[in-house]
């Protein structure tokens, strides 16, 4: 059984969840959140080929994603703006000194969740097609 939808349905969770600090201006939140949730939905096309991701690094997850097609130059962008904030966004070891409310700024949030839009949608339509193609295959 896959835990495809699980991993989706969490990915999109996080990313309402990054919309909804914004409001707060939890920039440092906002980042995070959008973060979690690109690597949630690429991990969720990994479980739908039946495959056990590893790893919080988008660009590398992309990377090995076993599709046909190659994987759209400007999501290989957003994964490394998203992939940026993982650890800086959490800490404040991040930083030479303050915490990471000091450091992100709205710009920031919103670039984040863009970029984590972007990858979610793309995941989201993966998943279809991965099934459609199971589905032929078992006909």
């Amino acid at each position: 059984m896959s835990r495809a939808d699980d991993w989706l349905r969490q990915a999109m969770r996080d990313l309402a969840h990054a919309e909804g600090s914004l409001k707060l201006e939890h920039f440092e939140w906002v980042v995070l959140a959008a973060q979690q949730s690109a690597e949630k939905a690429v991990k969720a096309v990994f479980y739908e080929f039946g495959a056990d991701p590893w790893g919080h690094s988008i660009l590398k997850l992309l990377e090995k994603l076993p599709l046909k097609k190659a994987v759209p130059e400007a999501l290989i962008v957003s994964a490394k703006n998203l992939d940026k904030h993982y650890i800086t966004s959490r800490y404040p070891n991040g930083f030479a000194a303050g915490t990471p409310e000091d450091f992100y700024l709205k710009e920031d949030a919103e670039k984040a969740i863009e970029d984590g839009k972007k990858i979610l949608e793309f995941c989201k339509d993966q998943i279809p097609a991965i099934r459609n193609k199971a589905d032929e295959a078992i006909e």
